[in-house]
């Protein structure tokens, strides 16, 4: 059964959605959820029901950490896609560590400076938090953070005065339409600094035609791209998903794996019951598309080498590569490449403008 939650404009449009599947749609479980702030209250309808709630698009810590705070009440919930705020931080942690290191090399800098830019989203709060601590512990210095709403239609200003800063890398938290915003704008204006984060609608196919192609080398997290070898299914399900839809999946396309891993613990269950069902689900070990799915105690997916790691994608003329993990030294001695990953290009007119500068 398919409900509208209308979460990006109301929360109370999502509330009375969920209410609506359990009391008149009389529905046994549910599968989704995207902001943050909605799927809160949403999760709790589902727990007051005891209706078990595969979350597939909302990152906030807190979904999970009230499993492990309150067992008996929110057990109910699993979280599938994507992974977590403090995990996205960490891997926009490394792909913005990546960055830096080559931008040192390439153009001889001492010190990197970093703009962050995140909508003003409560699943964005803990990355810009963490940024406030962890960037100058890897030697860079943030010049600035900037909170435009999710809908922007207009971000000059905001990327005019990134550029003012001196800023070599603008460290993005984008999941709305102001990705496509920011992106388009930052490619026609030609600001010096290189895009690196998160941001949701440069995951799309459609984002080289909606940036009219200004949004090329911007790079984001992802789960899915093209021609990436992370399981032996990943390939075959990417291509399956193209044929079917004519585009390419995003991170909520786990919804798919969501329904298959709930689907066996029904079966081993034997049952349609919720108390019967969360054990099973407690013990899923799913190779999937985007690696091993295996739940942590607060019910949480675990993020890390050899289970999921999720994808950086830079767009190089026209094609959304991957381009990490690509020789990712994750522990000594040990490193990790997909096949089918390629190398990250700096915007040459970034390579132009700092050249030969400190």
């Amino acid at each position: 059964i398919k409900i509208d939650t209308n979460e990006f404009v109301s929360v109370a449009d999502a509330t009375n959605a969920v209410e609506r599947a359990i009391s008149r749609n009389k529905v046994d479980f549910l599968v989704g959820g995207f902001r943050s702030e909605a799927v809160l209250v949403m999760q709790d309808i589902a727990m007051d029901n005891k209706k078990i709630f595969m979350g597939c698009g909302a990152a906030h810590p807190k979904l999970c950490t009230r499993v492990a705070k309150n067992y008996k009440r929110y057990k109910y919930w699993f979280r599938v896609t994507p992974i977590n705020s403090r995990f996205l931080g960490k891997v926009d942690f490394i792909l913005l560590a990546t960055v830096a290191g080559i931008m040192r090399h390439t153009l001889g800098l001492k010190v990197v400076k970093v703009a962050v830019v995140a909508e003003k989203a409560v699943w964005a709060d803990p990355i810009v938090r963490a940024s406030k601590v962890i960037l100058p512990k890897l030697g860079m210095k943030i010049v600035g953070v900037w909170r435009p709403s999710p809908v922007a239609k207009d971000v000059t200003a905001e990327l005019t005065a990134m550029k003012r800063a001196g800023a070599h890398i603008i460290f993005t938290s984008f999941s709305s339409s102001v990705g496509i915003t920011f992106a388009r704008q930052w490619g026609e204006l030609k600001i010096p600094a290189a895009a690196v984060g998160i941001n949701v609608e440069s995951q799309k196919d459609g984002f080289w035609k909606a940036t009219r192609g200004m949004g090329n080398y911007t790079l984001t997290m992802s789960t899915y791209t093209r021609g990436v070898h992370i399981t032996p299914k990943t390939i075959p399900w990417v291509e399956a998903y193209y044929r079917r839809f004519g585009e390419g999946p995003t991170y909520t396309a786990g919804t798919d794996e969501a329904i298959h891993v709930l689907a066996l613990a029904i079966t081993k269950a034997g049952s349609l019951d919720p108390d019967k069902i969360v054990p099973f689900l407690e013990k899923t070990r799913y190779y999937g598309t985007a690696g091993l799915l295996v739940f942590d105690k607060s019910h949480d997916v675990i993020w890390g080498p050899g289970y999921v790691t999720s994808l950086g994608v830079q767009w190089q003329n026209g094609k959304n590569l991957c381009v990490w993990p690509y020789k990712w030294q994750y522990a000594k001695g040990k490193f990790l490449t997909y096949k089918g990953c390629t190398p990250y290009k700096l915007p040459p007119w970034v390579v132009k403008y700092w050249k030969g500068r400190k």
